[in-house]
């Protein structure tokens, strides 16, 4: 098991390296710069172009350099804690990541949490319950689910919310708590913004984990060592429980290398949607304005959390399942 470990860990330190030389690259492989398409607003605008403060910001953000200048300073000043600095927002990168990886964190742990606990209920029982009325109910709630793209079901909550009850169900705080400090008050408020984008961002995620959860489950509800438990009168449950559910759980197990880098996007679209303060529209509006270092960080970032979620997956399943481990 320690081999083991250790071959993924060597694995992982190798991916990282070559995901941030990719990462960096094709932030860079569109034409120009932040420096330039400022220029360009400059220019259209009517003002004045000062040719000696230009560059100085290209000296300054190091963007006179080559590019495997560039990478080099990049990648050792976040080694000391440094993500650069956001040309857009005049701040530095650090600190607009942490601002909004909190609130980021709270909803998408609240969702995946929501998510796997309905999908391993529901889909234990639907296999239990094959082709009872329950089990058909389930499965219409999980084509739906699987169907209905999430951005449209936040429109038809939005929608909903303004029409019938005259309420707003945009954002995670009221009005008068968006700049407020933290406070018992405002937590309270948050938790009561906070069911909407729960809802949302769990349908399709408890739709396919129950899908998944109740085919793998009967798959192995079917094979002989189940039969041959019945057969020496093991307890139902216990002979249900004890290794069918268990290697039928792979699936939430693997998943946990996307669940991890989807901590920090949040969903975008549906943060777009929603206005949630979340990180996942920092990132795309990074990308538009063409900010590199707040791109590439992110990016580099969401990289990083999917390797060691999959690390953390690797580890797991080789828990769940010896097979996975002898094999390596």
């Amino acid at each position: 098991m320690s081999r083991y470990i250790a071959q993924r860990f060597m694995w992982m330190i190798v991916t990282l390296f070559m995901v941030s030389v990719v990462s960096f690259i094709i932030i860079e492989l569109p034409p120009g710069d932040y420096l330039d398409a400022y220029i360009a607003q400059l220019a259209s605008s009517g003002d004045a172009v000062d040719e000696a403060n230009i560059a100085a910001l290209r000296h300054q953000f190091g963007l006179d350099l080559p590019l495997y200048a560039r990478y080099f300073k990049w990648i050792t000043d976040i080694f000391q804690g440094n993500f650069g600095y956001s040309l857009s927002w005049q701040k530095p990168v650090s600190e607009l990541i942490w601002e909004r990886l909190g609130l980021t964190f709270l909803i998408s742990v609240s969702a995946l949490m929501v998510t796997w606990t309905i999908g391993f209920v529901v889909g234990v029982y639907s296999a239990v319950h094959q082709y009872s009325i329950a089990d058909y109910i389930f499965t219409a709630f999980s084509f739906i689910g699987l169907g209905m793209p999430d951005f449209l079901l936040a429109l038809i909550l939005l929608w909903v919310g303004f029409r019938y009850f005259g309420e707003n169900l945009g954002g995670l705080f009221s009005r008068e708590y968006e700049i407020a400090p933290w406070s018992v008050d405002k937590v309270i408020d948050l938790l009561k913004h906070l069911w909407v984008p729960l809802i949302i961002l769990g349908t399709g995620g408890s739709a396919g984990m129950i899908r998944i959860m109740r085919a793998n489950l009967l798959d192995e509800l079917r094979k002989p060592y189940v039969e041959t438990a019945r057969a020496k009168g093991l307890n139902e449950n216990r002979a249900i429980m004890k290794y069918p559910v268990r290697v039928a759980l792979n699936p939430f197990v693997s998943t946990a290398g996307w669940a991890l880098p989807g901590l920090i996007n949040g969903a975008t679209i549906i943060s777009i949607v929603l206005s949630l303060p979340t990180a996942g529209p920092l990132l795309l509006n990074a990308l538009l304005n063409q900010d590199m270092y707040l791109a590439a960080s992110f990016i580099l970032i969401l990289s990083a959390l999917t390797i060691i979620g999959t690390l953390i997956s690797d580890i797991l399943l080789a828990y769940l399942d010896p097979r996975i481990r002898l094999q390596n």
